[in-house]
């Protein structure tokens, strides 16, 4: 076994194999949607044809028509799937209310989220993959996995949990969390997920808001293949949530779960104890619940404030899923997916409802990138994945590598590589496209927590653009408005939806008014949804360039204001060499109150020092590359660059510290520490 820049493949061939010098026999050759092809999506055009008469001469057409007609759209999406419903509805969107106030869907409805998620998967299928590194799995089938919700759903209903109570997890991305999500929503309550990425402060600032009654939680955890005792957090999490009634402790990976080293030991049933309680041979029973019962609720990252949370509905979760999974992504029961995330990101919830198409998920939870940076794709081969997904950052690194994994892997099942989190760089499309696997469906996707889903992504009936997502997804009313609220097309504009969709929140938690609601999404616009990203529509290819968040543009004077797009500032200059990192934000003029300063902060390469000619390179890189108005003000080094735990950018907490502001919560971020390096360049 050879072994190559530390790292090996289990063969005797070379890991590492250079990009070669001349990179082009595939470049530009993306894909495009073949003459003859089949997919779930053109299946319910037909299928929608048929039904009202309809005929639909391309795509634009269809698209148009799913967001003119989004009553009819979204049940023709409810009943071509195959949603299982145990009660008739009247209605399927109240038009009577306007869109702020949340109109309902498919009144009179009932179902359950976990029924549905369980109903496709055969017995002997295999339901989840379990990866513990790049070559050690555990297999969990579709039986196995209806037995355990079985049990820990008769044991929540012994424990007097019932529909409507709350049910949080403070766990890693096990095939357990998975159980405990779908026990929960079994029987008609609510989950909450946050991940161990959290420290106490940060858990506590979410799950007390909503007084669970149930906590599942893990003894340890494991990051960088180093084991990580979570006990002293979970007393202090339990011991700051009065509303618990029982903990749950599940065993990491298979170890004892160390109950007696637990304070709150008193409380606490072991994952063994628990499916005991259930009995021998627990019935699985589904209660049915209406369209918008609450199924999850999600916060949002909490860099502005305490975290929102965000009640997601039964019918609007699954429906949103269920028609970005087998409409827009083509799944079936023959695929497997691998998506890195952890299960407080809505990414998980996302991949959670991937059960309903009879797949198989692989839950990956330790670290992507060390001590071993092939480990995902190790995974993919290993498990024969079709789908592999991660944030965008993960392939920015990837692409930074230097590697031809399609040389060094067999990646043959792929077929669809997704991206979220922030945008896509163009460069990384090319080297998934050159050295992953070649004119695979490159999904860059983005919705948000907000929506539980996606606003733009993949199509596999549109053709990939390098730099940008696909197509705005079928139903989503989406447009790009200028600041004279006008719909546009080639320049730059903030993203919005004009009409309703199933999967909008019904509400905040502790927000009786709606007021926090309202001014989250309609405070511009008073009948739109204003998501809050910065957005462009391409007229000739109708792919959509997410630019980052619309509150955190740069907002620069003069003749006119002129409001850049963070994320084109970081398309140039992370290709410069020498930079690895980089973070740009707005800084009051002291001499002009219209005007922003523009500071960029870059975290540099070793060695490489940021000289008054590096920084005449970098302007000049912006300058040439986009305009004069991308200058940046001022330049500086940085030791490292702030994250959220679902891998985004803190550029507002920066914004806050350059401007002497608290930051408001700090427990948000991923690496906190980086912030202090930041206090030195404050007005």
């Amino acid at each position: 076994m050879v072994a190559v820049n530390g790292y090996t493949n289990g063969t005797t061939e070379t890991v590492w194999k250079p990009i070669p010098e001349n990179d082009e026999p595939i470049l530009n050759k993306f894909y495009t949607p073949p003459e003859n092809r089949k997919n779930a999506e053109l299946a319910l055009q037909s299928f929608v044809a048929k039904k009202h008469n309809l005929t639909f001469s391309d795509y634009e057409q269809w698209y148009n028509w799913t967001c003119k007609e989004p009553g009819l759209f979204w049940e023709a999406v409810l009943q071509f799937t195959g949603i299982k419903i145990s009660h008739g509805y009247s209605t399927v969107l109240d038009k009577n209310t306007s869109m702020k106030d949340v109109p309902k869907w498919f009144v009179g409805a009932k179902l359950n989220y976990a029924e549905n998620c369980l109903l496709h998967g055969r017995d002997g299928r295999t339901a989840f993959i379990h990866a513990n590194s790049g070559n050690s799995f555990k297999y969990y089938d579709y039986a196995t996995l209806r037995s355990d919700v079985a049990h820990i759903s008769t044991s929540l209903r012994k424990l007097g949990v019932g529909s409507g109570d709350k049910v949080c997890g403070y766990l890693p991305n096990l095939y357990e969390t998975a159980v405990a999500m779908l026990a929960t929503s079994t029987i008609g309550a609510v989950w909450s997920s946050a991940s161990v990425d959290f420290g106490p402060i940060g858990v506590l600032d979410r799950f007390s808001q909503i007084e669970p009654k149930i906590l599942f939680v893990t003894n340890m955890t494991s990051y960088k293949q180093r084991h990580h005792s979570l006990i002293g957090n979970v007393d202090k999490i339990v011991a700051g949530l009065p509303s618990l009634e029982k903990v749950v402790v599940i065993p990491f990976d298979g170890n004892n779960a160390e109950v007696s080293r637990f304070s709150c030991h008193q409380k606490i049933l072991s994952w063994e104890q628990m499916k005991e309680l259930a009995g021998s041979s627990p019935v699985l029973s589904f209660e049915q619940v209406p369209f918008d019962h609450p199924l999850f609720i999600l916060f949002s990252s909490g860099t502005t404030g305490i975290p929102k949370g965000m009640v997601h509905t039964v019918g609007g979760t699954l429906l949103k899923h269920v028609e970005e999974h087998i409409i827009q992504g083509d799944m079936n029961a023959e695929d497997t997916i691998m998506f890195y995330t952890t299960c407080g990101w809505m990414m998980w919830n996302w991949l959670m409802t991937v059960l309903y198409t009879g797949a198989s998920i692989v839950l990956y939870d330790e670290s992507p990138l060390e001590p071993d940076p092939h480990v995902l794709l190790k995974v993919c081969q290993n498990t024969q994945a079709t789908i592999i997904g991660m944030g965008a950052k993960i392939w920015d690194e990837y692409a930074k590598m230097n590697v031809d994994f399609k040389s060094i892997y067999n990646l043959s099942n792929l077929r669809l590589a997704l991206s979220t989190a922030s945008p896509l760089k163009a460069s990384s499309f090319v080297f998934i496209n050159n050295h992953l696997r070649p004119q695979i469906v490159i999904g860059s996707i983005s919705g948000g927590t907000d929506i539980v889903g996606c606003f733009v992504g993949t199509s596999l009936n549109c053709p990939v653009v390098p730099g940008e997502c696909q197509h705005f997804y079928l139903g989503m009313d989406m447009h790009a408005f200028n600041s004279e609220g006008e719909s546009v097309v080639d320049e730059q504009g903030e993203l919005v939806c004009c009409t309703p969709f199933p999967s909008m929140p019904s509400k905040f938690i502790n927000d009786p008014k709606g007021d926090r609601y309202f001014n989250a999404y309609f405070n511009k616009y008073e009948e739109i949804w204003t998501h809050g990203d910065f957005c462009l529509v391409n007229s000739k290819t109708n792919g959509i360039t997410i630019f980052g968040r619309s509150d955190a543009t740069l907002n620069r004077g003069g003749v006119r204001i002129v409001r850049i797009g963070t994320a084109e500032v970081y398309n140039v200059v992370e290709r410069i060499e020498g930079i690895t990192d980089s973070l740009v934000v707005g800084k009051q003029d002291p001499n002009d109150e219209d005007n922003e300063l523009v500071i960029l902060f870059v975290k540099l390469a070793d060695g490489i020092e940021l000289t008054h000619e590096f920084i005449r390179k970098i302007k000049l890189e912006l300058r040439t590359q986009m305009s004069p108005r991308h200058v940046p003000n001022e330049i500086y080094p940085v030791s490292d660059i702030p994250y959220t735990n679902s891998g985004k950018k803190v550029e507002l907490a920066v914004k806050e510290i350059i401007h002497n502001k608290p930051v408001k919560n700090i427990n948000s971020i991923r690496n906190p520490e980086s912030l202090a390096c930041f206090k030195s360049y404050s007005c």
